[in-house]
């Protein structure tokens, strides 16, 4: 692979589950959707709020684990290999900003 080209994601292998999590997410908002037009009580509707920010974590952290373990891994043995740390630099920069968000939600 040359430098230029960019490896596929980190996630590919697990695409499949990982589309089928968030279609289970999917599945609950539009439940919280219900609740709210047939009047549940509020505790019930926060309570499955909740559950979705979980889900919705769990899948940004087996994305980022992904991420690290897959394209900044990539990059760094890029750099080892040809010495050219730019791309290592950029993926590690871009890893951090992410670490960042999901942190501060």
């Amino acid at each position: 692979m040359s430098a230029s080209e960019t490896p596929s994601p980190g996630y590919t292998q697990d695409k499949t589950a990982y589309a089928r999590r968030l279609k289970r997410i999917e599945g609950q908002v539009r439940g919280i959707q219900r609740m709210v037009e047939e009047d549940a009580y509020c505790i019930d509707v926060l309570t499955q709020i909740s559950a979705i920010q979980s889900a919705l974590k769990s899948v940004s952290l087996g994305l980022m684990e992904e991420h690290l373990g897959h394209c900044v891994k990539h990059a760094v043995e890029h750099a080892h290999d040809t010495g050219d740390t730019a791309e290592m630099d950029s993926k590690l920069a871009e890893a951090n900003a992410a670490i960042a968000r999901l942190v501060k939600s």
